[in-house]
């Protein structure tokens, strides 16, 4: 057994039991150089990782590493050379010393379960389970995801009869994933004996290949359409695979038919997804699609006091809010930050400041410190290719009156002027306008999508 193949079957491991951020900053670019002797040479990128790895994580790598037979005496910890950073480690033998395996370990060997695919079972190291961290509870919700979170609790509550697909889809490192999972946490809460199944299509893929080359088309068939509930991630991987669509298509017809709940992710909306089949797209537009937006500045506000809660810390305003000026579309890359500053300043005894943020992460695009109504007007003027004067003016064309009370509802939160200010500044008499403008466009923007890309393109323009 080669020392990749291993350390993959480890760090999979690893990855469900802590959060994404923490797994990408410690633990994606790690490589398990040796292991013989009962003694484990990891490899890390740089001192800053090794020093983590040796003081917080070694606990729970050796307890991995045993959970794959391997009963390492001891781990050692090094820096890898800038030459293997970029490239695989060459492979190297593994050797087991027989004696130091417990009497149950090889029920949990990493070389038997890889070697699964020669047998009659269809069950791989690859597939993932529910990560029960992932929960609506520390779910942080704000304005671009509060529909998503909403379909998602009715679903978990009532799986396979409201929003039957439920299709999320949204840029990387928004929430998608930890939605859906809670989803499927919720629906083990509610029904111990419930049979979930959660796989990334990439995962679904390689199974579908192993189910031909191994003639268990019926293991395949039967394991995904016994599902109560199918929850696929990423499914626009799915595209170009002629094969496994028409599988998946009697996989969806199959489960829908019978009232299974089907969940689904992906970067883009189905339409988008190139070379994807008639009768898929179709059927993925069947239920309910909801885009996911990056989160707001306020949110990702929320998102690092959460986190970093979560680690008992209590950062200062003026830190949470660099942060969230730093890190604007992924949340991932956001907890990843966190986690950065704060090993930063547990390593060299230092208190979290905005200071040791600028130094650690460098210069952030920060929201402007003074925008102004007329900043914002005509900014809404040029996205919907109107003069200023058109949007101040007394027409009520619809082409103009949506065009108003979205720059009403920018005025309102970016800068959080008064309704009586917000009408002086559109030249309105009454105020009462733009109460009614602000409620509509809040409402608005949650089903309508143009309504809410109009918004998040202007309030992009405002802050470059």
């Amino acid at each position: 057994m080669d020392t990749v193949s291993l350390w993959q079957a480890v760090l999979g491991e690893i990855e469900l039991g802590v959060s994404q951020g923490n797994y990408v900053t410690w633990f994606k670019n790690t490589r398990l150089l040796k292991y013989k002797d009962n003694q484990v040479i990891i490899g890390a990128p740089n001192v800053f990782i090794k020093q983590q790895l040796e003081r917080k994580f070694n606990d729970l790598i050796n307890e991995t590493l045993q959970k794959n037979g391997i009963n390492a005496e001891k781990i050692e910890y090094k820096i890898l050379p800038s030459s293997a950073i970029n490239r695989k480690v060459q492979d190297e033998t593994v050797i087991f010393d027989p004696s130091s395996q417990s009497p149950n370990s090889g029920q949990q060997s990493v070389t038997q379960s890889l070697n699964s695919g020669s047998t009659s079972s269809l069950t791989h190291t690859y597939r993932q389970g529910i990560n029960e961290r992932y929960s609506f509870e520390n779910f942080i919700v704000g304005s671009g995801n509060e529909l998503a979170y909403a379909a998602c609790q009715a679903v978990a509550q009532n799986p396979g009869t409201k929003y039957n697909p439920l299709f999320l889809y949204g840029g990387v490192g928004i929430g998608k994933t930890h939605l859906i999972q809670a989803v499927g946490n919720m629906v083990i809460s509610n029904n111990p004996a419930a049979h979930i199944v959660y796989v990334s299509t990439e995962q679904f893929v390689q199974e579908f290949l192993d189910a031909i080359r191994y003639k268990k088309n019926t293991d395949f068939a039967g394991y995904y359409r016994g599902a109560d509930v199918l929850i696929i991630d990423d499914i626009q991987f799915i595209a170009g695979k002629e094969k496994t669509q028409e599988e998946f298509f009697h996989t969806f017809n199959a489960l829908h038919q019978a009232n299974k709940q089907i969940i689904m992710t992906s970067d883009t909306r189905p339409k988008d997804i190139p070379t994807l089949t008639d009768r898929l797209r179709s059927r993925f537009e069947w239920g309910m699609a909801i885009d996911m937006q990056a989160p707001d500045f306020e949110t990702r506000c929320a998102i690092i006091q959460a986190k970093a809660s979560q680690q008992n810390m209590v950062l200062p305003h003026d830190v949470v809010e660099h942060l969230a000026s730093y890190v604007q579309n992924n949340i991932r890359e956001l907890e990843g930050a966190l986690n950065q500053l704060l090993a930063f300043c547990e390593m060299r005894g230092l208190e979290p400041s905005a200071e040791v943020a600028m130094a650690l992460l460098g210069n952030t695009k920060s929201r402007p410190k003074h925008i102004t109504p007329k900043q914002i007007i005509e900014r809404t003027a040029k996205h919907f290719h109107l003069s200023v004067e058109d949007i101040i003016g007394p027409k009520r064309d619809r082409d103009i009156v949506v065009p108003r009370q979205i720059a009403m509802y920018m005025l309102r939160n970016e800068l959080h002027l008064s309704f009586p200010k917000i009408a002086k500044e559109l030249g309105r008499k009454d105020h009462t306008t733009a109460i009614h403008s602000v409620e509509k466009i809040e409402k608005e923007k949650v089903f309508d999508e143009e309504v809410r890309s109009a918004l998040a393109e202007i309030k992009d323009r405002l802050y470059v």
